[in-house]
């Protein structure tokens, strides 16, 4: 007996439609394998028509008060908590995630940055008027971009696409979104909600692949391209926007430095490292995944490090115990296997290092110890539940290898020494720090990162004033 597989359509113009020419992609839940759904392949006239529809729904849009974009992206906020339970299925099938955790973990950060960005949307200001020349007075203008091309990542399907619609549309843009191509159903599902309240054209969706994503970027409506995303991926963008001079907001890749003193409670330390390094399967660019700890207490973290990963247990969605699900990915499994099978003579695996079951695309939580700095599982992000650990000798040692990485998005910092914390901080060179913890993140703090891991600002108001631009009005007082 043959299932008949979900049929995924894109949203355009306040319609689901189909691809133009007939094309679809295959979509597989990671946690079984199988095909479950299939999602449009869009070509150049889905690109067409969806930058068409958000350019003609723009000036509308544009000219709402901030008051009334708030009160949309309340609704919105409102009508997600309502659907929470729609939107965690589709989400697990796409990813594999545990239901519970998908439940606790991602739908109220959700909500809540939805709303944050509901009241930023009533602080579009600039700076008050003044004059700056004689019998002139000048003022600033805070206003939309325009039409935003945005693409969303795999890892967190559902908070990455909040991430981009939110700030985008509480400053006044509209939004052409695409999902990856592998996990394309809960974006789905949100232009379903997000449809039925605001007006046609503000928000599109369209699957597809990279050469989707590619059209998008190089259309020439959109007046600002937005990814999270590989450096490669992102570096693709940045070309491909620079011919016409589009703005560009990357957020790209990231291999997260923990540096952890001999004055660090180990007990306290290697818990929460292990969940900052394994939720999501290590799938996160801020994961914990690069371990550097005093030589004194080294053999003692290390071997605490492999127990908790030993007893971290992955599995399916349904399964209340699982602290993570299967990677994204056939290809993605390949990935993290291969940096294992490659590991050098002198690295140790120390816990997991294995595919866990026949079934879908579970890694076992991984620890790999003996590692050098020069290394590819220490210069390169693996982006699965592997963690790494070296041993350092003094605080310059530990920030010349904390900073020497090509990534500089996330790190952080254990030590009871606020002294030696501050000295740290300030020079750790990636876009956050933490101290005595790893990976919280709030709405009202900014997200991002310096060198390849990108430029501009997710959450905060930082992350809203990217999807404006300034404007400066000038009038004479002789007039």
């Amino acid at each position: 007996m043959t299932t008949e597989l979900r049929r995924l359509r894109n949203y355009i113009n306040g319609e689901f439609r189909d691809a133009a020419d007939g094309r679809t992609i295959e979509v597989v839940n990671p946690a079984t394998g199988d095909v479950y759904a299939t999602s449009p392949l869009s070509g150049q006239a889905d690109v067409d028509a969806a930058m068409d529809a958000a350019a003609a729904a723009f000036p509308a849009w544009r000219d709402t008060t901030p008051a009334e974009r708030q009160k949309v992206l309340l609704k919105i906020a409102d009508a997600f908590e309502e659907r929470a339970e729609d939107l965690i299925a589709a989400e697990s099938e796409n990813t594999g995630k545990p239901l519970e955790l998908t439940r606790t973990e991602e739908i109220p950060p959700m909500v809540d940055q939805i709303r944050f960005f509901a009241g930023a949307a009533r602080m579009l200001e600039g700076r008050s008027a003044g004059e700056y020349m004689e019998g002139m007075t000048s003022i600033v203008r805070r206003e939309p971009v325009g039409v935003c091309a945005q693409v969303a990542p795999w890892n967190y399907p559902m908070m990455m696409a909040v991430w981009k619609f939110a700030p985008a549309l509480a400053a006044g843009n509209t939004v052409v979104i695409k999902p990856s191509d592998t996990t394309p159903a809960s974006t789905v599902l949100m232009a379903e909600i997000i449809g039925a309240i605001v007006p046609k054209g503000v928000f599109n969706v369209l699957c597809g692949d990279r050469d989707t994503g590619r059209a998008m970027v190089e259309h020439p409506i959109p007046a600002m391209a937005s990814i999270t995303g590989s450096v490669r991926a992102g570096i693709q963008v940045a070309e491909s926007a620079a011919k016409d001079v589009k703005r560009v907001h990357l957020e790209l890749g990231g291999k997260a430095p923990v540096v952890v003193f001999e004055d660090t409670d180990i007990a306290k330390a290697v818990e929460d490292i292990a969940v900052a390094g394994y939720f999501n399967a290590g799938q996160d660019c801020t994961a914990a995944t690069r371990v550097l700890v005093h030589e004194s207490i080294h053999d003692e973290f290390v071997s605490a490090l492999a127990k908790a990963a030993a007893d971290t247990k992955t599995g399916a969605p349904d399964d209340a115990d699982v602290l993570y699900g299967p990677l994204n990915n056939a290809n993605q499994l390949k990935q993290v296997s291969g940096f294992i099978e490659r590991l050098p003579a002198h690295a140790k695996v120390e816990a997991g290092g294995h595919q866990v079951g026949e079934k879908g695309y579970f890694y076992a939580a991984t620890v790999v110890s003996g590692v050098k700095q020069d290394d590819e599982i220490i210069q390169n992000e693996v982006f699965g539940p592997v963690i790494t650990v070296q041993s350092f000798t003094d605080e310059a040692q530990a920030l010349k290898w904390a900073n020497g990485v090509e990534y500089a998005l996330a790190s952080s910092v254990w030590t009871k020494d606020h002294a030696r914390a501050m000295r740290m901080s300030k020079n750790l060179d990636f876009g956050c720090v933490w101290i005595n913890t790893h990976i919280p993140l709030v709405a009202e703090m900014p997200h991002g990162g310096f060198k390849k891991s990108g430029y501009g600002k997710d959450l905060s108001s930082y992350g809203f004033d990217d999807y404006t631009r300034i404007k400066h009005v000038m009038t004479s007082l002789d007039a």
